[in-house]
C-alpha cells in the first residue's frame, strides 16, 4: 500500500511513476474486474439470445427469463464503465491536494465497489439458478456458462475493492487523527502586547506625572 499523502496515495504535486501505479494491487484488480464485466457482457449480448426451431423469435438463453439477460448485461456494462472511472481517478488522485476531495473520492469508491460485490453475488444466483431451470439449449451454451462463472469472479474481484478501499479510508482517518492536536486550558496564555516580556530597552514614556507634585513646584495662578 502506497503512503506519504492523505489516504494512502502521494503527496500532491508528485512525480507521476507509470510503472510502480500500474504495479499497485488495487490498480490490477481495478483492471481485472473491467475485463471479467467485459467479458461477461459481452458473452451474454452476443449469444445470450437465441431461437429454436420451433420459432424465429429470439428469446434469452437462461430459461427464456428475459430479465436475466438484461440484468446480467446491465451490471456488466456499469461495472466496467465503473472500472474505467475509477482506474481514472486512481491515476488522477495524487495530483489532489485537498484532503476533503479524496476522502470523498474514495467514499465513492468504497460504497460503490460494496453495492456491486452484492450485486455481482445476485446475478450469479439469479443466472445460477435460470440456468439450472433451462432444457431447450441449441447454442450459446458455453457463453452462458462463461457468463455465470466470470460473475462468480467478479464477486471477489469487486470484494477486494472494497478492502482496498477501505484501508484507504481508515489511512486518512488515522492521518487527520494523528495530525489533529485539541488544544488544552493548561497550554493557552494570557494575551500580552509583548509576548516575550518587556523587551530591554524599553523606556518609559517622558512627562509622565506621578501621584505626587515635585517638590518646590507650584502651579501658575490663575487669573
Amino acid at each position: 500500500m502506497e503512503s506519504g499523502g492523505a489516504y494512502g496515495a502521494a503527496k500532491a504535486g508528485s512525480t507521476f511513476d507509470l510503472r510502480s501505479f500500474v504495479q499497485q494491487p488495487r490498480v490490477l484488480v481495478r483492471l481485472l474486474s473491467a475485463v471479467f464485466a467485459l467479458i461477461e457482457f459481452s458473452c451474454i449480448f452476443g449469444e445470450g439470445y437465441t431461437n429454436s426451431p420451433h420459432t424465429p423469435q429470439l428469446h434469452c438463453i437462461f430459461h427464456h427469463n428475459e430479465d436475466a439477460c438484461r440484468y446480467g448485461i446491465s451490471i456488466g456494462v456499469l461495472g466496467f464503465l465503473a472500472c474505467v472511472v475509477f482506474f481514472m481517478v486512481d491515476v488522477y488522485f495524487p495530483q489532489i491536494s485537498n484532503a476533503t476531495d479524496r476522502k470523498y473520492l474514495v467514499m465513492a469508491d468504497l460504497g460503490f465497489s460494496a453495492l456491486w460485490t452484492l450485486l455481482w453475488f445476485i446475478g450469479f444466483c439469479f443466472l445460477t439458478n435460470q440456468w439450472a431451470l433451462t432444457t431447450d439449449v441449441y447454442v450459446g451454451a458455453d457463453s452462458a456458462r462463461a457468463a455465470i462463472a466470470f460473475s462468480f469472479f467478479s464477486i471477489f474481484s469487486w470484494g477486494a475493492l472494497v478492502t482496498f478501499a477501505l484501508q484507504r479510508y481508515r489511512m486518512g482517518v488515522e492521518d487527520f487523527t494523528n495530525s489533529y492536536v485539541d488544544p488544552t486550558p493548561e497550554s493557552s496564555t494570557p494575551y500580552s502586547i509583548y509576548p516575550d516580556g518587556i523587551p530591554d530597552n524599553y523606556q518609559q514614556p517622558p512627562f509622565t506625572q506621578t501621584g505626587e507634585t515635585t517638590e518646590g513646584y507650584q502651579p501658575p495662578a490663575v487669573y
